[in-house]
């Protein structure tokens, strides 16, 4: 009875930690990517260089033994490619639209993702329909989201245009990549090693198709083969380095969480992004703004509570314990080969 007990309890641990630092990187990433592309403006190679890094990181780590990753395979790599594609174009117009927008507006779109997610997992997965109290929460978010950013800047044609872009790619992206990690049975390091290869592999024929290869040469040649300004090379090695911790919590918390959940995280770590926004940028929101943010907040927390149940009983954690065996078999396995994952989680 203890074992059933501590399982469940061992599992809430681990998902929390994957959530927190899910949400860290997420909060932290989408300022820092907002400085680099205002001092490295060529989104698509910044995005190429947090590819590399992580596919990198992950190879290498992998052959010192630090983790374990599965290996890459063709015939896995060609059921993966269309998540890799939707995952590029999620990543791809999010960093155009922090280009041409303020952070305000990549979070009021950002915002709108959970309740497109929790209707397409209705609609296309056959999820559950959300609970009344689940669907209040969303609206609150939404409303709150939309109320904050009315407070502020105004939007550009161009803007806009990256903005429902992105929220069209990130409502497909969080919806099919979950299905994806759940239908191939590659470990979360697999994960990100397939992800970041093959869109680093994708990279090059968005250079030609954007036109951002003529810029960089232009500035090449304009700066004598030197376009780093000096405070853009610790902004895009931090980009970079939290492209790669957010691969590994990404994926880790997609297969912890349901996709509207891991949605909902996504949107209420903004808070962070927020405060930090604020300190840093000069267009920020109004005092009613910022009681908007807290409606967003406030609805996120209204959110787990309407899709959190009371705590399992025996019964009910010895059903949950057979009903996750093989996962739980397949996360035991996995600690053997990746020493220390639970701390860095």
């Amino acid at each position: 009875m203890s074992a059933i007990r501590f399982e469940p309890t061992k599992q809430y641990y681990a998902t929390t930690g994957l959530v927190v630092g899910y949400a860290l990187c997420s909060s932290l990433l989408a300022v820092i990517n907002k400085f680099a592309i205002t001092k490295f403006n060529y989104p698509g190679l910044l995005t190429a260089l947090q590819y590399i890094t992580s596919a990198l990181g992950v190879w290498v780590l992998g052959k010192f033994g630090f983790l374990h990753h599965d290996p890459f395979k063709l015939d896995i790599a060609n059921k993966f490619l269309p998540a890799a594609v939707v995952f590029y174009l999620a990543i791809f117009t999010n960093t155009n639209l922090l280009r041409h927008a303020n952070v305000d507006t990549f979070i009021v779109f950002r915002s709108l993702t959970p309740l497109l997610v929790a209707l397409a997992d209705t609609i296309f997965r056959r999820q559950p329909c959300p609970s009344k109290l689940t669907f209040m929460s969303l609206l609150i978010i939404l409303g709150g989201a939309v109320g904050y950013v009315a407070t502020d800047s105004a939007f550009t044609l161009t803007a806009y245009s990256w903005a429902f872009a992105y929220l069209v790619t990130i409502t497909t992206e969080m919806v099919y990549i979950k299905h994806m990690v759940m239908n191939l049975g590659l470990n979360t390091w697999g994960l990100v090693l397939y992800n970041n290869l093959l869109s680093l592999m994708m990279a090059p024929i968005f250079w030609v198709l954007t036109g951002e290869y003529n810029e960089v040469f232009a500035a090449l040649v304009a700066n004598g083969g030197n376009w780093f300004e000096p405070v853009a090379f610790p902004a895009v090695s931090l980009s970079c380095l939290f492209g790669f911790l957010i691969s590994f919590f990404g994926f880790a918390a997609r297969k912890a969480v349901s996709a509207t959940a891991f949605t909902v995280t996504g949107v209420v770590n903004k808070f962070l992004t927020v405060m930090i926004n604020v300190l840093i940028w000069d267009k920020h929101a109004t005092p009613f703004g910022l009681v908007c943010l807290l409606f967003t907040l406030s609805g996120g927390v209204l959110y787990q509570q309407s899709v959190t149940g009371p705590p399992p009983h025996d019964s009910t954690a010895s059903k949950q314990t057979s009903d996750s065996s093989d996962n739980d078999d397949h996360e035991d396995n996995q600690d053997k080969k990746m020493p220390g994952k639970h701390a860095s989680t």
